[in-house]
C-alpha cells in the first residue's frame, strides 16, 4: 500500500483499488499556427491525456480521490516545414488535503525551453531504457511529460513520507541524463544551458544542500495542511515554524531555482494561511517570505 504511513500516524488506512496515479487535463493552444488541420491538435491532446492517465507510473494503487490532479497547457508558438514546434509548457499539479475537499498545489511552472516534432502520425511513447527513441525531436515531448510526471510524483510522495519521493526523483534524473539530443536545437536538459531549467530542478531536489526543503514538504503537508481540519492551531504552527528553515537554505544557496519552483506552487497557500494569523504576529514571516520569494513579494506585503 502506498501511504502506509497514514495508518501508522493517523490510525487510518485507505484501501486502494486499481486506479492510476494521475488525473490529467490537457489543452493545446494553436492560435499562432496557420495552415494546419486543427484536428491534429485535438488528437494529440487525447493521446497525451491517455498516455498520462492510463500509464502505470508506480507500483502502488491509488483510490480515485487520492490521485494527483494535473493540468497541462501547451502553447504552440512557431512551426517549421518539418513539423517541428517551439512552445511553452505550463503545468500545475496538486494533491488532496487529508479529510477535506481541498487540494494543495505541488507544481505551478512554465517551461519555456520546449521544442518537439508533431504531426498527425505522432504517437506518445516513452521507454525509460530508451529515452531518445528513434527520433530525438519526437521523443522530446514524451520525455518532457514523463519528467514532470515523476517530479510531481516525487513531491507527492515526499508530502506523505519523509524523503518518500526519492525513487521518482531518480527516475526524473534518469530522463535528464539520457535526454534527447539534436545539436543545439533541443535545450533545457543540461546545466550549461541555464540556471533555471529541468536540470537544476532535479539536481537540487536530490542535493543534500536542499534536504531541509524536502523535510519541510513533509511537515508542510502531513503535519500541517493534513491536520488543519482537526488541529488547526498546531497545524498552522508547524507550517510557520518551517519558514525560517527555508530562509537558511536561501541564505546558503542564493538564487537557487528550486526555492522559486517551490514558492511558485505555494505562495497563494502561504498568503491565505498568514491571513489567519493575528496581524501583530505576521511580521517576521512576511519579511522572510518577501526576501526569499521576490516574485510574489506583493502578495505577502499586502498582509502587513
Amino acid at each position: 500500500m502506498r501511504k502506509l504511513v497514514l495508518f501508522l500516524i493517523a490510525v487510518s488506512c485507505f484501501y486502494k483499488a486499481g486506479s492510476q496515479e494521475i488525473n490529467c487535463k490537457i489543452k493545446i493552444m494553436s492560435d499562432r499556427i496557420q495552415n494546419v488541420d486543427k484536428q491534429i491538435f485535438t488528437n494529440i491532446e487525447s493521446n497525451i491525456r491517455d498516455f498520462i492517465n492510463q500509464r502505470k507510473w508506480t507500483n502502488d494503487e491509488f483510490q480515485p480521490e487520492e490521485r494527483i490532479d494535473m493540468n497541462i497547457l501547451i502553447n504552440l508558438l512557431t512551426k517549421t516545414e518539418d513539423d517541428i514546434y517551439a512552445a511553452t509548457f505550463s503545468i500545475q499539479t496538486s494533491r488532496p488535503v487529508y479529510n477535506t475537499s481541498f487540494t494543495s498545489s505541488l507544481v505551478n511552472h512554465v517551461d519555456k525551453d520546449v521544442v518537439f516534432k508533431l504531426n498527425q502520425f505522432t504517437q506518445i511513447q516513452f521507454d525509460e531504457n530508451r529515452i531518445s527513441g528513434n527520433d530525438a525531436m519526437t521523443s522530446n515531448l514524451s520525455a518532457l511529460i514523463a519528467y514532470y510526471v515523476y517530479i510531481s510524483l516525487g513531491l507527492d510522495y515526499d508530502s506523505y513520507k519523509l524523503n518518500g519521493g526519492t525513487v521518482y526523483y531518480n527516475k526524473a534524473l534518469n530522463i535528464v541524463n539520457n535526454a534527447p539530443e539534436e545539436g543545439k536545437s533541443i535545450s533545457g536538459w543540461k546545466a550549461i544551458e541555464g540556471t533555471k531549467n529541468r536540470y537544476w530542478i532535479i539536481d537540487q531536489l536530490l542535493n543534500p544542500r536542499f534536504a531541509g526543503l524536502r523535510s519541510y514538504l513533509y511537515t508542510y503537508h502531513r503535519e500541517g495542511f493534513d491536520q488543519l481540519s482537526t488541529k488547526p492551531e498546531e497545524a498552522k504552527a508547524k507550517i510557520l515554524a518551517g519558514i525560517p528553515t527555508l530562509g537558511l537554505i536561501q541564505k546558503e544557496n542564493p538564487g537557487a531555482f528550486l526555492l522559486q519552483f517551490f514558492f511558485n506552487a505555494k505562495s497563494d497557500e502561504l498568503t491565505k494561511l498568514l491571513a489567519l494569523v493575528p496581524q501583530e504576529k505576521r511580521g517576521t514571516y512576511i519579511n522572510l517570505l518577501m526576501q526569499m520569494d521576490v516574485t510574489n513579494a506583493n502578495k505577502y506585503n499586502n498582509l502587513k
